[in-house]
């Protein structure tokens, strides 16, 4: 029975499709875990920090929305996935490098209890970092792929 037009007819998901939604899945979990316990702390309300927490919970819901689109509007989830990467990116990068991030993000701002300077290796922010790696490449080849299967259809 050939769908109309207008309605949206359920198929199966592809590989690409399932391996997309996994990915915004595993990046949602990653990015409500990470700043979990931190919101109404001192971190939550500074100036640097603060804006940097916003960013992650507005990318956490993102991606969850990205999770569900994924399975109808495969190149929409991928957009939105991509600008969640992007969300909560800073944040795992302050996590790993707190004082580094504000000498080049924050000039003026004091810690209230001085880390140690350099990278940090917590397990947490560096899985969330390699997670949002990943899904920035598979969110790119998505939004790519389809120009590639334009031009090869005009050929």
């Amino acid at each position: 029975m050939p769908a109309q037009e207008g309605v949206l007819s359920l198929k199966m998901p592809g590989i690409g499709q399932v391996l997309q939604a996994g990915v915004f899945a595993v990046c949602a979990f990653l990015a409500l875990q990470l700043p979990d316990g931190l919101e109404g702390t001192e971190f939550g309300g500074g100036w640097l920090t603060g804006p940097l927490l916003s960013m992650a919970d507005l990318g956490a819901v993102l991606f969850i929305i990205a999770f569900v689109l994924s399975f109808l509007y495969p190149r929409v989830a991928a957009g939105i996935g991509l600008a969640s990467c992007l969300l909560c990116l800073p944040l795992y990068c302050f996590f790993i490098g707190p004082v580094p991030f504000a000498h080049i993000f924050g000039r003026g701002h004091e810690f209230s209890v001085q880390p140690a300077p350099g990278l940090h290796w917590y397990t947490w922010p560096v899985t969330a970092l390699i997670a949002v790696a990943v899904a920035v490449c598979i969110c790119i080849r998505r939004l790519t792929a389809s120009k590639r299967m334009q031009i090869a259809h005009r050929a």
